[in-house]
């Protein structure tokens, strides 16, 4: 099944307070009132409809996953993998385990993987905070040659960045400026970071340096596609992770395959291009080499349904 467009900002306008005090009407104005103070009420009464119990294995989870994590392995460029779905609509949480499983075994990163996920399910969960944690203890993990491999996938808006939600536990949304902060913090400067989301495009200029790949779904102002909720992948999932990335050939190799992918994709269901985006900086290569020097030699056979159909 496909979709036409994966509208984040729509998510993130469902945020539990609309404060919408500007209203011209004041029967308008009253009403948005009465809907912020119902808001707060349930808030208030039952938070995020999570239990305390609830609560404790969720910390759990993530507790458990961070002390699974292990150490840079010493004259070695090592790769730490960080995947985060971070809206329970299914899809994403999908796209996010299959994720952490190629992108691991491509960069060598077995037991230096962890995989968020929003909703329902056995993963630690995803959140802003708790992708914070994850790339803090990386950044306790690895040594200055190691490199982190972010990969996120979500709805997204232009204005406020990548979309979390999540029905039991919040909402909310990480800006590109919040996101640097959570990578400079950590302290792993040499990163790849992939934001598969609408008008990812956004995080591009303001994460590209010197010893930064950065990759979007979709320019700053475009959508992407495929994230219904019954799908295994959308659209950049799949063609970069499900297929490109599988295949022993360089990232920019993979990247190229996928951009040309999506486009036919899009062309046949008559969407509007999202035209993916990449920025390499200058000095990747002392970290990316040696990682792209160890991956595997024979391809994987990708894993469930491609939203695209049979294209």
């Amino acid at each position: 099944m496909r979709t036409n467009g994966r509208f984040g900002a729509r998510r993130l306008l469902a945020l539990p307070l609309v404060l919408l005090t500007t209203a011209s009407a004041t029967g308008q104005t009253l009403s948005i009132e009465r809907a912020n103070r119902v808001a707060m009420e349930k808030i208030a009464a039952v938070g995020f409809n999570q239990t305390p119990r609830a609560l404790l294995a969720d910390h759990r989870r993530l507790t458990a996953a961070l002390a699974a994590m292990k150490t840079g392995r010493k004259g070695v460029v090592d790769a730490f993998v960080v995947v985060a779905g971070l809206d329970s609509d299914a899809v994403f949480g999908r796209e996010a385990r299959e994720a952490g499983r190629v992108l691991s075994q491509r960069f060598d990163a077995m037991g230096r993987t962890i995989v968020l996920a929003a909703g329902d399910g056995e993963d630690a969960p995803a959140s802003p905070a708790n992708l914070a944690i994850a790339l803090a203890r990386v950044g306790e993990l690895a040594d200055p040659e190691d490199a982190v491999v972010l990969y996120t996938t979500s709805h997204g808006s232009a204005s406020e960045g990548i979309a979390y939600n999540d029905r039991a536990r919040g909402r909310g949304a990480i800006s590109p400026a919040r996101l640097k902060a959570m990578l400079d913090d950590a302290g792993v400067r040499n990163r790849l970071v992939i934001v598969s989301a609408c008008y990812s495009g956004i995080f591009v200029p303001k994460l590209a340096d010197d010893r930064s790949v950065v990759i979007s779904a979709a320019a700053a102002n475009r959508s992407s596609f495929g994230c219904d909720s019954g799908n295994d992948w959308t659209y950049w999932g799949d063609a970069l992770v499900n297929r490109a990335m599988r295949k022993a050939q360089p990232l920019a190799a993979a990247f190229e395959e996928a951009r040309v992918s999506v486009a036919a994709w899009e062309a046949a269901d008559k969407f509007t291009p999202s035209k993916p985006q990449i920025s390499v900086g200058d000095d990747v290569g002392t970290w990316l080499g040696p990682l792209e020097v160890r991956m595997p030699t024979v391809a994987t056979a990708s894993v469930g349904r491609s939203p695209a159909g049979e294209k």
